[in-house]
């Protein structure tokens, strides 16, 4: 789904272009490509980057398995965002493309979310979002997909280092209609998505400068667009899970201003490859319990009732604290984090769910 901290660094940089800090565009900004869906998606071609949008990014979630058994939840992200920089301009240091990156850890040990993050320009060797397969970049993070399928990340933050390899064991599992995937109640509020639900993964964990054998599964998102969301719109809470059965659920609401629903989406795979979609009203989000943050006082839904049709999904977090709380960098706030997932009241599965727009409306 979108990530809302991605926004804040966008503000920044706005900032920093208004104030005079980087020269800005004197041709028109550049057009970006449109969201289309009659425009079906190609592989290995869409492993890749996709500079002609504005937005997009690569986004792994998941459980890890400590060597005692002691669960950890772990999220890294890369982002690529293109500015409105002109691109006729000759200049190395001209900022046309972003390269963000995010990770973060849950561990009940700690009780709290470790997190760090990094952005650049792209180019100089530093930073890149490559076109053809996955191949991101930001220093000395990475997110790679190799001739195998799998997916090799490395994140060095201040609390942890993450060193992991995420492989597939099912095949992707395309979002909305065939990848184009609707996020508002109008045509042009859409992204191109996939998921790669069930990667098996298998690493370390750095933490403390002990590295730790991990093994778990993880969901990884993949979405590129052009547009944002409805001028209604507060915030949005969104889950991917991977079932014990074999099945993997996505479900996401994109919340108004008043509280309400103002566009909603879930799809369902069974272990054999079947999906059903469940259209708006046969989808209900109703928080089941309220965390309140003792840094920020917002109040988060981190027990959560999902209802697809007669099915019944509680998500349970891992930990209260999962808050990512960045105001001191790049303003935004929201939940991210690890859940326990039952289906009609008996477990089924593990996931993440992200909840944002709680403290204040998303400004985009």
């Amino acid at each position: 789904m979108w990530k809302s901290w991605l926004y804040g660094l966008l503000a920044m940089l706005a900032t920093t272009l208004a104030t005079g800090l980087i020269p800005a565009a004197q041709a028109a900004p550049p057009a970006f490509a449109a969201v289309s869906p009659d425009a079906p998606l190609e592989f290995p071609r869409d492993f890749g980057a996709h500079p002609d949008y504005r937005t997009e990014w690569w986004y792994a979630t998941g459980w890890l398995d400590m060597p005692d058994g002691k669960p950890l939840g772990f999220q890294v992200t890369f982002f690529r965002a293109a500015t409105e920089h002109d691109r006729a301009n000759p200049s190395k240091f001209a900022p046309d493309q972003l390269i963000i990156a995010h990770a973060a850890l849950s561990d009940p040990a700690d009780g709290r979310l470790l997190h760090d993050q990094k952005a650049s320009r792209a180019g100089f060797g530093l930073a890149h979002a490559k076109t053809g397969d996955t191949d991101v970049k930001l220093e000395r993070w990475h997110f790679r997909r190799g001739a195998d399928g799998a997916y090799r990340t490395r994140v060095e933050g201040a609390e942890f280092t993450l060193d992991l390899v995420l492989t597939p064991t099912q095949p992707l599992m395309l979002q909305g209609e065939r990848g184009f995937s609707r996020k508002g109640p109008h045509p042009g509020q859409a992204s191109h998505y996939y998921s790669e639900p069930h990667l098996k993964v298998s690493g370390s964990v750095t933490r403390r400068g002990k590295p730790a054998a991990v093994a778990g599964s993880a969901w990884l998102d993949h979405e590129w667009s052009s547009t944002i969301l409805d001028k209604d719109a507060q915030g949005w809470d969104w889950t991917g899970v991977n079932l014990d059965d074999g099945s993997a659920l996505m479900a996401f609401r994109i919340r108004s201003r008043d509280g309400k629903t103002l566009w909603s989406h879930a799809a369902l795979r069974d272990a054999a490859g079947r999906v059903t979609q469940y259209p708006q009203e046969q989808i209900v989000f109703a928080p089941s319990r309220v965390w309140r943050s003792p840094r920020t006082n917002a109040s988060y839904p981190v027990q959560m009732e999902i209802r697809t049709g007669d099915i019944r999904w509680m998500l349970t977090p891992l930990q209260d604290d999962q808050e990512l709380d960045s105001r001191t960098s790049t303003g935004s706030v929201y939940w991210e984090g690890a859940v326990a997932v039952s289906r009609n009241g008996q477990a089924a599965g593990r996931g993440y769910l992200e909840l944002t727009g709680y403290l204040k409306a998303l400004k985009l």
